[in-house]
């Protein structure tokens, strides 16, 4: 599997969802300083409203530029094979192999899912739960969820593949 192939479908997806993200955040500005958007009474709040849905849409916007730009800094080094888990890694857990899922460590983007020769890929952070149960575990090595504090027994898994 090419691990720049998941990083172009990453940044494709990543570019056509800053443009949505673009025109929703000029759209809510544009509402919040619209003449229908004044106050009549002081209980009215539309403005006020448009004005922070403006600021998350701008923050936004921002947070998915600084993720574009991290996927555009990957360098050659970091999608080589390794035998221990790092950022960059293309990782397959036992419990994925009849699936044929796999999880790809990167900077950013997680939750993004695509399909690619026929393997679902997961894009996973190193700060999710997930990615900080894998970073650094080598194939065959145990692989249990911390959450709340706790760590989980029922759902313990195995790495199958590390590429």
């Amino acid at each position: 599997m090419n691990k720049k192939n998941i990083i172009q479908h990453v940044l494709q997806h990543l570019s056509t969802e800053l443009k949505t993200t673009e025109l929703a955040a000029n759209n809510a500005h544009l509402a919040a300083i619209d003449d229908q958007s004044i106050a009549e009474t002081q209980y009215d709040t539309v403005a006020i409203e448009a004005g922070y849905l403006a600021e998350g849409q701008s923050k936004r916007v921002d947070e998915i530029k600084n993720s574009i730009a991290l996927f555009e800094q990957f360098h050659a080094r970091e999608l080589k094979s390794s035998p221990t888990i790092v950022i960059g890694s293309l990782v397959q857990l036992e419990k994925g192999i009849t699936n044929n899922n796999w999880l790809f460590i990167a900077p950013a983007a997680g939750g993004f899912r695509c399909v690619l020769e026929e393997n679902n890929i997961t894009v996973i952070t190193p700060h999710s739960p997930m990615g900080q149960a894998l970073i650094n575990k080598e194939v065959d090595d145990e692989v249990s969820l911390l959450i709340n504090g706790l760590t989980t027994t029922e759902n313990i898994d195995y790495i199958h593949s590390i590429i």
